[in-house]
């Protein structure tokens, strides 16, 4: 999903995937993010009937989604949400920016899911966030969050092979944390089938569970659970949190 930090000139140069939303879709093609939101809904909302993505990117997960519910997706940059018109024109999908975007309706789940939380760094930021989230929700609303709660720290890199439209490509990948800002930064080289390299550098703020519970708090929700989404807990760097709106 889409990063929020900055302008959306350099959250494209500073991914790969973002400037090629149609690799995005082939390399995110197996998450598992829509079937463990339905999941939740489905335990903890069974009669929601319309729902909005904040951070929806090309709109993959939302599609799945409209399947079960009427659905809007909201996304920073242009070019992703073009891609996801042009792609899925069945869906609605607005560009917008989740620190400050108004849609005039409540609905009855918001989700932020594929780590769009994350790319919010500053403490006044995630919690304009968090107002959008509560200017979107009557009491009941569910709130679907898919965040990291702590840090990858893994010191030596790690290389795999990606099916891509154009053959495999060849991606490492090492990770930096600092605990003073709570970002953990990802290097990711990539050397592609043309046999062209590109290098992202992608930052992420941790919000540890504690925190999350007091900035769902501080907007009017109350935490029902967090998961890894394999029903075992918390036993990962991300999480799914999920709240209910309880103050209008």
């Amino acid at each position: 999903m889409t990063s929020y930090n900055t302008k959306t000139g350099h959250v494209e140069a500073t991914n790969l995937l973002y400037r090629d939303p149609a690799l995005y879709d082939v390399v995110q093609s197996d998450s598992t993010g829509a079937g463990i939101c339905q999941n939740l809904i489905e335990l903890h909302r069974p009669d929601a009937d319309t729902l909005v993505d904040f951070g929806c990117g090309t709109g993959r997960d939302l599609e799945i989604l409209a399947k079960l519910y009427q659905c809007i997706g909201v996304d920073l940059q242009p070019g992703m949400v073009d891609y996801a018109r042009r792609t899925r024109p069945e869906l609605e999908i607005r560009v917008g920016d989740m620190r400050n975007v108004r849609l005039r309706k409540r609905m009855d789940v918001v989700t932020c899911i594929g780590n769009s939380l994350a790319y919010i760094h500053g403490n006044k930021e995630i919690s304009q966030v968090f107002a959008t989230f509560a200017a979107h929700a009557r009491p009941g609303t569910l709130l679907l969050l898919c965040s990291p709660v702590a840090p990858i720290t893994r010191p030596e890199p790690i290389t795999a092979t990606v099916d891509t439209p154009r053959g495999p490509a060849t991606v490492t990948i090492r990770h930096e944390w600092d605990l003073r800002t709570q970002i953990n930064t990802m290097h990711r080289h990539w050397v592609l089938p043309s046999g062209d390299e590109a290098q992202d550098e992608i930052r992420r703020r941790v919000l540890f569970p504690r925190e999350l519970e007091r900035y769902a708090e501080g907007a009017g929700f109350e935490v029902l659970d967090m998961t890894d989404g394999s029903g075992a807990g918390l036993t990962g760097p991300t999480a799914y949190t999920v709240a209910r709106y309880i103050r209008r």
